[in-house]
């Protein structure tokens, strides 16, 4: 059996459809198809259904899929293992992050890295629970939260959740934003899977506060975007663009900033843990470097 017929077909079960699939694997749809036929002649099982075109896990579909995962799972580790006796080192990394950690964060830290170290993946996280993002396969998660054991955390930094606004707007000059104190504004926020609209509904439930002229952006960028035409005050972890100015939001009292708090994440079992959490501690030393987060 080709254990990439296995990856396909966790593929289809991950991503929904197959052209979704062929997608992310890099793979053209009928190839990808007729891998999936291959596959069951072989197992003698169909693990689909098929109707209308699309493709549904089948009941022994979807009772083999776990068995699939920790095939694959052990593989990956078994390879992972033998470049690091062979060559010492790991040969490929993966990493996921939230979208805007990802592009303000990872991507940067990842143009620093020399040709020594791993050929480095990157992967969006928007939404996904760092623990199934790591049965997958990825090496290490930005995320905001820890599973627990087994995995191993490090916390990366805390960083500000922003009032970005435009340079002529009446709130502009100001050092910090109580979220009490936009009421009466537009606010525009990202969508409910990032860091910083997670930080925002949940200051502004603890408030008790309710905000009415509220518009839905269908992404961070958007949302600064939408600030940048004048449309209201854009809620925001991202660095400033489109030449807005950043203020700190707080809420209760005592002021409290609004924070977005990042560690990294990996498998303690992993056959590569060490360069893993070394490659964590680098990427902290980074972060607070760039944007000169706290120890």
């Amino acid at each position: 059996m080709d254990l990439r017929h296995l990856r396909y077909f966790v593929a289809v079960c991950d991503e929904g459809t197959v052209s979704a699939a062929a997608d992310a694997v890099h793979v053209a749809q009928p190839s990808l198809s007729r891998q999936l036929r291959q596959l069951e002649d072989e197992l003698g099982v169909a693990l689909f259904r098929r109707a209308s075109g699309r493709l549904t896990p089948s009941p022994a579909g979807l009772a083999l899929l776990p068995q699939a995962r920790d095939l694959l799972a052990r593989w990956d580790s078994f390879r992972t293992s033998a470049t690091l006796h062979a060559e010492g080192r790991l040969d490929r990394l993966t990493i996921a992050a939230p979208s805007v950690t990802m592009t303000d964060i990872v991507a940067p830290f990842v143009a620093t890295l020399g040709p020594d170290s791993p050929t480095t993946d990157v992967l969006g996280a928007d939404g996904t629970e760092p623990a199934a993002l790591l049965a997958r396969g990825t090496d290490l998660v930005v995320t905001s939260t820890s599973p627990g054991p087994p995995f191993r955390a490090l916390r990366i930094a805390e960083l500000p959740v922003w009032a970005q606004l435009r340079r002529d707007h009446p709130l502009a000059s100001r050092e910090v934003l109580p979220i009490e104190s936009l009421l009466d504004s537009s606010i525009v926020l990202p969508p409910p899977a990032t860091n910083a609209r997670a930080v925002w509904d949940n200051a502004v439930q603890l408030a008790g506060l309710s905000f009415s002229g509220v518009i839905e952006a269908a992404s961070s960028t958007i949302a600064q975007a939408h600030a940048a035409a004048g449309r209201g005050i854009a809620v925001a972890s991202d660095d400033p663009r489109f030449d807005l100015v950043a203020i700190p939001l707080v809420h209760g009292a005592p002021a409290r900033r609004l924070l977005v708090r990042l560690i990294a994440v990996w498998d303690g079992r992993h056959p590569a843990a060490a360069i893993l959490k070394e490659t964590a501690e680098r990427l902290r030393d980074f972060t607070h470097l760039r944007y000169g987060a706290p120890e």
